[in-house]
């Protein structure tokens, strides 16, 4: 990180704008670059393809019903355990929390949905604007910032920064048929002529 720190300063030096951009191990690797950027108050443009999400592929079940069964199941075990790990919810909302400054951070994501390494992106941010929706926003917004695995590490005294959990993004997803994984994942659908795209803005509040 040091590496991009200096290149960042530089080339503010220089008045130069400076963009990160990867595909999927590189673009975790431009998102970790990013975060970390965005805590010291610089946002960078960046373009994230096919960038990994680590976790069960609930996107991949059919029923709708299942799927948002299952994810209130998780947001609510998720709060209920941060809660009892971390402490008090309002506690854990407020501006100091480094989930709320990065924030301002809108990373630009492409995920297809038949690439089960990123589609769960999908899933992450409109699950959000649902418990929204249902006046129950205000404990997605504590779950969303938390995972099970990384409350587990914080229980045994580890703290942990998940990578893939990000406040807010303006997502692209490729609603174009895709013949295999290979072709889902691949980083040459994102300049196909003829590709399907739906883009919409998450800004986490």
């Amino acid at each position: 990180m040091q590496s991009v720190r200096s290149m960042v300063a530089s080339g503010q030096a220089q008045g130069l704008n400076i963009w990160l951009a990867g595909h999927s191990l590189g673009s975790a690797m431009a998102m970790l670059a990013g975060k970390t950027m965005a805590k010291m108050g610089i946002l960078l443009e960046s373009f994230l393809f096919n960038p990994p999400f680590v976790s069960a592929p609930i996107d991949r079940i059919k029923s709708k019903k299942i799927k948002h069964g299952i994810r209130i199941a998780s947001s609510l075990i998720t709060a209920g355990l941060s809660v009892a790990v971390k402490g008090n919810l309002k506690k854990n909302l407020t501006k100091d929390n480094s989930f709320v400054v990065l924030s301002d951070w809108v990373p630009c994501l492409f995920v297809n949905p038949a690439d089960h390494i990123c589609s769960e992106y999908i899933g992450y941010f409109e699950h959000r604007k649902k418990m929204e929706e249902i006046g129950a926003g205000g404990i997605e917004r504590f779950a969303t910032q938390n995972s099970i695995g990384g409350l587990f590490l914080s229980a045994m005294g580890k703290e942990s920064d998940l990578l893939h959990l990000i406040p807010s993004a303006n997502l692209t997803v490729n609603l174009t048929p895709s013949a295999d994984f290979k072709t889902a994942h691949g980083i040459h659908q994102w300049w196909r002529p003829d590709f399907h795209l739906q883009s919409k803005l998450y800004k986490y509040k």
